[in-house]
């Protein structure tokens, strides 16, 4: 089995090499809005679509032109690569993947890339690692990268760098452990199994919306630009740096835990954007309870129910396991002992009462068995489409990206 897996270490440049890694995250996204706007021109003109290969002679001219000779300051390598993210993006919106590509704006995931693992040179003992037109850069080792280096991604995140380094080995096919168990997700109760047990919500945002609240309002009452104005934004950022690690952190614990007990894993397949969509409506047809949908909006989202499912998911794959994803349908309405499905099953949030049989229990842990018993049935029925995850079939390749 081949696994691609990536490591993330945060660097310790010097002040030269952070002026530098900034002009070529500028000279990529200086390439990749520029190519983008030569895409819609062109689109405009009736033109077809400008493949990666055209698109890099146009990138070999801008290079020798006078005005944008600067261009040749960056390494050729990132540039080259800025040009495949915009043919990728294009071919996401094409097949209905993502939406369509949009301009990069300066200080918004700021990163570039180095493809050719022959021009890097990684040394782990010394804690630095060489790249083009940088040097030897240290950075915290905080854990051995295993495998054979295939790329590097630096990026910036909060006024910090970090490098991003992509391995590729063989491992030996893993035998999974554990029995089987379905997950009902909430916000009282973050994940709740089909066994009982259950794991409390972590309300990263909630935890630290008043310092937030604060920072952003010192934030509007700076002159735009000044000096002030950006030590407070910088607050700002810092402590959306820190919701999101605490969140990944807790995330990463949570779904290694269970990926690592758990032989198949069953969960809903929840649509997050729809179920946090606004209430406002508009001003024909206005909304009902927006403040309360508001406040329920937040908390779907403070969850991360998405970012447990994808991790759970190529978690499982790395174990052996298998992750099946069922209808949420009538899931938490559906009593486990007689079957019988009413809305009068669950009159309160957390209580589960059958009106035809009496059984009670956790609503939650309710939901939990009946996303069980679903994915036994669709074990049972062979379903292979993308809604199961590993079931069925051994898994080849795998990524993941871990936060150091």
């Amino acid at each position: 089995m081949q696994r691609l897996q990536a490591y993330k270490y945060e660097l310790m440049p010097t002040g030269e090499q952070q002026r530098d890694m900034r002009r070529f995250a500028g000279s990529c996204r200086f390439v990749f809005n520029k190519a983008l706007a030569l895409q819609q021109v062109n689109h405009e003109a009736g033109g077809k679509f400008i493949g990666y290969v055209e698109m890099a002679k146009q990138l070999t001219a801008w290079r020798n032109s006078a005005e944008m000779a600067w261009l040749k300051t960056a390494p050729i390598h990132p540039l080259q690569h800025a040009l495949k993210d915009l043919e990728k993006a294009y071919k996401n919106f094409f097949e209905k993947r993502a939406n369509f590509p949009r301009f990069k704006r300066k200080g918004q995931s700021d990163s570039f890339r180095y493809p050719d693992p022959k021009q890097i040179k990684l040394d782990q003992a010394n804690s630095r690692i060489f790249l083009p037109k940088l040097g030897w850069l240290r950075y915290r080792n905080s854990r051995e990268a295993l495998g054979e280096l295939r790329n590097v991604t630096v990026s910036q995140s909060c006024g910090k760098w970090f490098v991003s380094i992509q391995t590729r080995r063989e491992i030996d096919i893993p035998v999974p452990r554990g029995g089987m168990v379905g997950i009902d997700l909430g916000i009282a109760r973050f994940a709740t199994l089909s066994d009982g047990s259950f794991v409390a919500p972590l309300h990263s945002f909630r935890r630290h919306e008043k310092a937030l609240l604060k920072a952003q309002r010192s934030l509007s009452r700076k002159t735009k630009f000044s000096s002030n104005w950006k030590k407070a934004r910088i607050r700002v950022q810092k402590i959306h740096s820190r919701i999101g690690n605490a969140r990944r952190d807790f995330l990463h614990k949570t779904t290694t835990t269970i990926s690592q007990n758990h032989a198949m894993v069953c969960i809903e397949d929840l649509q997050v954007r729809n179920m946090s969509r606004s209430a406002a409506g508009s001003t024909e047809t206005p909304g009902r309870n927006v403040r309360a949908k508001s406040g329920l909006n937040k908390s779907i989202l403070d969850q991360g129910w998405f970012e447990f499912r994808r991790q759970l998911d190529y978690k499982l794959a790395w174990n052996g396991g298998h992750f099946i994803a069922v209808p949420p349908r009538n899931t938490s309405r559906t009593c486990p002992c007689c079957g019988h499905v009413s809305a009068d099953n669950r009159r309160t949030q957390a209580r589960f009462e059958c009106v035809e049989c009496g059984y009670e229990n956790n609503a939650d842990v309710v939901g939990a068995i009946n996303v069980l018993r679903a994915g036994h049935a669709r074990l049972a029925c062979a379903d292979t489409s993308p809604e199961v995850g590993a079931s069925g079939q051994e898994p080849t390749e795998a990524t993941i990206q871990f936060s150091v």
